[in-house]
């Protein structure tokens, strides 16, 4: 039994290699057989990591450069009070309380223990129906192990990675996992190439994804943290997340201002001395300035900025789950969206009918055969069934046809249910005692084999009548429509008394109907203002190239002249991580892409010294989200995985929001930069009036206490009625700020 047996490629071994590989048979395996291996594989659940307790993220807020300078400035000052014999512990216990106040604010805003893996957790089966002994059997999912046959049926979770050994109509949603918007046809009889994409296996299926249709039996390859599901995991405990442009900015200003007090003291210190004071009070004169030259209020007051710009996003549905991601949104030079739900509606929708003479003029009659010919239902005015399915309904509800009349008048009678070689559907229905109706639905070019004549006035197919169908469902398809034929016929046996040959041959071709997930409305105009505020929005799915490419041209994430700027899965497998950090600017659409891709891309960027947001709902985008220098998910159709690992949820799914929070993010940095300047020019202030009082030998004109006073209080207040001012209409037509730029810039 192979140890690693995520190592190997199980969709591209035969039925019987995957089963002698895993050293099973087709009854599965025995009891004791299977205690042993989970003994060897642990339980099939993913293991939570270590989390930062929140006295760990409390003292994590001391690393601060400026934090440890006042530090020690507390603590000089509390050794020379004690040295002084005056026991004046004003200025140590001020200096220590403003610290404390700023590290248990960080603490707060910065709960980042992880819930994803619980999210991730939630997401496995409890139960599993599995072969055991040669006996059905349903155990807890945890004790499923490799080379465990699982048997599955309509509506059941995935309890973990297998292979498939038999397949009938099975069909599975794949969408958390791989970005597809419509559930991927399963076959068990296929093999394919080791390194295709993982939403190309149509002979495995995955953890956590959920059966919608037909059943199947399997043999589990992999459990617990090797699944697709557990490399996802690992992958989000493995990635470190990126400091913020925010924090980078601060600890360089922190350090600036720093040794520029140190310089600053040491400098007045000698000057002291060499006027004749005495030492000791130079000591104390020293201390002072160097609390006078640090604005110890600057680590509240951006903690305050930070805080009111999370107040007003929140009122434009953008919720931001850590503080300093506000400003990071306004330096973002990238935003990576997935398509399905993102860029696009989640909702598959009928838009272009056709027949041979171009646009249907009724499209009634093709509508309500396809809402005959159809087992999505109706339950509380809601749709529910495949997405093909339910978009043929809505489209039938939309254009005035009663369904409840339709089942009423013409009731089925037989079904010849989908099947993925056929790749058709058939039903019969009643017209009346001696009149049956035959409706197929399934792919133009099976389906035409089975036409003889076409609607509405039933002449006959000829080669040029079908080639004009074929070079119809041709743009169609290039459209990234996903085109469905029609055709029926009308008999007056009972379909009991024929074949199902007999049935489905010498139909009458009525049209082609095309369906997509269309985009939203409102995100043409996000992707221009992206565009325009010198931001490049790039699309990154696991869809079809053809699909991805007519949805990103339509939006203008793609331009006429980025015909060739897309790439697939498949050709970042064969590209070293070198080759992609070289040419990745070059792509705007990145499709049938895994969840290891998505990080592969998102440091590629990073690489090139871009600030990247990226957007995602499933769990496939966690991994991405995390590693991203803001990861916004989706609050309505986004996993909890998904949102767990996002520095912000966009609360209505919306693309057009990111776009108004980085104009948010850019206000807030030009207010922080504008408060920075004013508290700096009082510090400085400050400085020169204590320089200026020994070199003509005054008294110090201001103790360290006072200097504190005048720092937290009189500086402070000011500064955030600078931090709140409105945001400059010209804000996105500026490029991203640059994240070397400096506040002194």
């Amino acid at each position: 039994m192979h140890n690693n047996s995520n190592h190997l490629s199980f969709h591209s071994l035969s039925i019987s290699e995957c089963i002698s590989n895993l050293n099973s048979t087709s009854n599965g395996l025995s009891s004791k057989e299977a205690a042993k291996r989970l003994q060897i594989y642990g339980p099939n659940h993913i293991e939570n990591t270590k989390k930062h307790s929140i006295i760990a993220c409390f003292f994590s807020q001391f690393k601060d450069f400026m934090i440890v300078i006042l530090i020690f400035a507390a603590i000089i000052s509390f050794v020379v009070s004690v040295l002084e014999g005056n026991a004046d512990y004003v200025d140590p216990i001020i200096i220590l309380a403003i610290i404390i106040v700023n590290a248990v604010l960080g603490t707060i805003q910065e709960s980042k223990a992880d819930h994803s893996l619980e999210a991730l957790k939630k997401l496995s089966s409890p139960n599993a129906c599995v072969i055991r002994d040669g006996n059905t059997s349903i155990i807890p999912a945890r004790e499923v192990v490799p080379g465990d046959i699982i048997i599955l049926e309509t509506g059941n979770f995935v309890p973990a990675d297998a292979r498939l050994i038999s397949s009938t109509s099975l069909s599975v949603d794949e969408a958390s996992l791989t970005g597809e918007s419509h559930p991927s046809n399963k076959n068990a009889e296929t093999t394919l190439p080791a390194k295709s994409s993982i939403g190309d296996h149509k002979n495995m299926v995955y953890s956590s994804c959920i059966v919608v249709g037909g059943r199947g039996k399997a043999i589990v390859t992999n459990t617990g943290i090797n699944t697709q599901v557990g490399h996802i995991a690992k992958m989000i405990i493995e990635d470190n997340v990126p400091l913020t442009p925010l924090q980078i900015r601060l600890a360089k200003t922190s350090k600036i201002l720093g040794i520029s007090a140190l310089l600053i003291c040491i400098f007045i210190f000698f000057i002291g001395i060499f006027t004749g004071r005495p030492l000791f009070e130079m000591f104390m004169t020293s201390v002072s300035l160097a609390v006078a030259s640090i604005p110890e209020g600057l680590p509240i007051f951006i903690t305050i900025m930070l805080s009111m710009g999370v107040t007003k996003m929140a009122a434009r549905n953008a919720i931001i789950r850590k503080l300093p991601a506000v400003e990071t949104l306004g330096s973002a030079t990238y935003i990576c969206s997935d398509k399905t739900g993102t860029l696009t509606q989640n909702k598959m929708t009928v838009t272009s009918m056709k027949d041979l003479s171009g646009n249907i003029k009724n499209p009634e009659f093709i509508l309500s055969l396809a809402a005959q010919c159809n087992n999505a239902s109706i339950n509380k005015n809601k749709v529910i069934g495949l997405p093909t399915e339910t978009s043929l309904i809505n489209a039938a509800l939309d254009n005035g046809i009663s369904i409840n009349k339709l089942t009423k008048n013409a009731k089925r009678v037989y079904e010849i249910p989908f099947d993925s070689k056929r790749k058709m559907m058939t039903t019969v229905h009643k017209l009346s005692p001696n009149s049956y109706r035959v409706i197929c639905k399934g792919a133009p070019d099976f389906l035409l084999k089975k036409c003889s004549s076409y609607y509405p006035n039933n002449q006959p197919l000829t080669s040029s009548s079908i080639s004009k169908v074929n070079s119809i469902n041709k743009s169609m398809a290039s459209e990234a429509l996903r085109v469905i034929a029609i055709a029926y016929k009308d008999i007056s046996t009972s379909p009991n008394a024929l074949s199902d040959n007999d049935l489905e041959s010498n139909l009458i071709f009525v049209g082609l109907i095309g369906i997509i997930d269309p985009p939203r409305p409102e995100v043409k105009e996000a992707v221009s203002n992206c565009k325009s505020a010198g931001i490049t929005p790039i699309m990154i799915t696991g869809d079809h190239p053809l699909t991805a490419c007519a949805i990103a041209s339509e939006i203008g994430i793609m331009s006429p002249n980025d015909k060739n700027s897309y790439i697939t899965g498949e050709e970042l497998n064969n590209m070293s991580d070198t080759d992609l950090n070289n040419k990745v600017m070059n792509y705007k659409v990145f499709a049938r892409v895994s969840p290891i891709h998505k990080v592969r891309i998102v440091k590629a960027l990073q690489f090139n010294k871009q600030i990247v947001a990226m957007t995602g709902d499933g769990v496939n985008d966690a991994p991405a989200l995390k590693a991203a220098d803001i990861g916004c998910a989706m609050g309505c159709n986004g996993t909890d995985v998904a949102k767990n690992a996002s520095d912000m949820i966009l609360a209505d799914d919306n693309f057009a929001t990111i776009v108004e929070a980085v104009k948010e993010g850019r206000g807030i940095y030009e207010n922080i930069k504008k408060s920075i300047h004013f508290l700096l020019s009082s510090n400085i202030g400050e400085i020169i009036t204590i320089l200026f009082a020994i070199l003509f030998g005054l008294p110090t004109p201001l103790l360290a206490v006072q200097l504190l006073w005048i720092n937290l209080i009189t500086d402070s207040l000011p500064a955030i009625a600078l931090g709140s001012e409105p945001i400059s209409k010209e804000i996105m037509t500026r490029k991203p700020i640059h994240q070397k730029e400096s506040f002194f810039s």
